[in-house]
């Protein structure tokens, strides 16, 4: 099979199907595969400069110089909502370039220039449905953040943004300097549990870095707050490295909800992985770490547990579903559906994925350890690819 045609490989894994592999690689052993060659069936994009382009496939995507992750446009955090309305609404979060809205239809860019421009965003959570997540500057690779009137405004300094996907308008939530008293201080990562809010600061002076912890929790609903009435609703307390790094720890997979043990069944039993885990419309991920093998390396993933469908993506582009996408019956009766996403090429790896409706969107990056370079995403049509086939 030739990649110019795009071949998607699908796959039937049943539990028996991993227990028969137990000699070979799960990821390499995809049964059943067929090729689609409908140029319906999917479509590549790539982030510009300024916007969302289409693109025959990613290594013909205009070259663009590889910059630290922190500053490089790339999908930094990506999910899904509960979709109490039954919209289908899933997000991804595009550094340096905006939100993207995913819906039955298709997606639509939402930005902000004073907000993405100069800032590291990501960490998207949700709350009510309403999707929210985190900005700063990097004090190693943004130089914007010595510029004397930023360092002197409090304002300027901002954390928790959450986004209205009716009006395509972000709203700030909570500034730094709601937080702490300390200047020219950015919130560079947190973790909410739903309840309690963990967060990591760094104040940067003309000499040094320095980090402190702190824990907070709102006596209001987060989404009534404002960096104008934030303060008196903040119930905010001391923290150290030992207690944030606690609750960032990698957990062992067998920690793992059910479902996704399930999920991972026999592959799990043969091969190193990291993965990411977020509930759909949900709190902080959480990550989990299985190291059956000493020769192996480690496979980073992303997986998405929502209430009718998991699904976790592997960097190589290997997909394992289960369940009932929005709108769609069970396939299989629950039994695990393995997807060969199209080979990228090398240096090139998928990073995160969503799914909205019955579209899948996996989001693929130009990687060099910690830096990017070109970057986009995948859009699948599983009505095609997936129900269409199966039943």
């Amino acid at each position: 099979m030739k990649y110019s045609k795009l071949f998607l490989f699908l796959s039937i894994i049943t539990l028996s199907t991993f227990s028969a592999c137990s000699k070979k690689s799960v990821v390499t052993e995809i049964k059943e595969p067929l090729s689609l060659e409908n140029n319906d069936s999917h479509k590549w994009y790539y982030f510009s400069q300024d916007n969302i382009n289409p693109i025959d496939k990613p290594k013909n995507a205009a070259e663009r110089p590889f910059l630290p992750w922190t500053e490089a446009r790339r999908v930094s955090s990506a999910s899904t909502a509960l979709n109490q309305n039954g919209e289908n609404l899933s997000y991804a979060v595009v550094n340096r370039l905006g939100l993207i809205t995913f819906n039955n239809s298709g997606f639509k860019l939402s930005k902000d220039n004073n907000l993405f421009n100069d800032r590291t965003s990501g960490n998207l959570i949700f709350l009510n449905d309403v999707p929210i997540f985190s900005v700063y500057k990097s004090a190693f690779f943004n130089d914007t953040i010595t510029d004397p009137f930023y360092k002197s405004d409090s304002q300027n300094h901002l954390f928790l943004i959450q986004f209205d996907s009716s009006s395509g308008i972000f709203y700030p939530i909570i500034n730094c300097n709601n937080l702490t008293k300390l200047i020219n201080t950015e919130i560079t990562d947190f973790y909410w549990d739903g309840l309690d809010w963990a967060c990591s600061l760094k104040t940067i002076t003309d000499t040094k870095n320095i980090f402190s912890y702190i824990n907070f929790r709102p006596s209001t609903s987060l989404l009534n707050l404002s960096p104008g009435n934030a303060d008196s609703c903040l119930e905010i307390s001391e923290s150290s490295l030992e207690e944030f790094k606690e609750k960032k720890t990698l957990k062992e997979i067998s920690k793992a909800p059910q479902r996704i043990q399930k999920l991972l069944k026999g592959f799990s039993d043969k091969k190193n992985f990291y993965l990411e885990l977020k509930k759909a419309g949900g709190v902080s991920p959480v990550k989990y770490q299985n190291s059956p093998s000493q020769k192996e390396d480690f496979l980073n993933a992303k997986g998405i547990i929502a209430d009718s469908w998991s699904a976790i993506l592997f960097e190589d582009g290997t997909l394992f579903l289960e369940g009932a996408i929005p709108g769609k019956h069970i396939l299989r009766e629950g039994k695990t559906i393995a997807l060969r996403l199209p080979k990228l090429p090398a240096g090139f790896i998928y990073s995160d994925f969503v799914i909205s409706g019955s579209r899948l969107y996996a989001f693929w990056e130009e990687a060099d350890f910690f830096n990017t370079g070109r970057a986009g995403m995948l859009e699948v049509n599983l009505e095609n690819t997936l129900y269409s086939k199966i039943r």
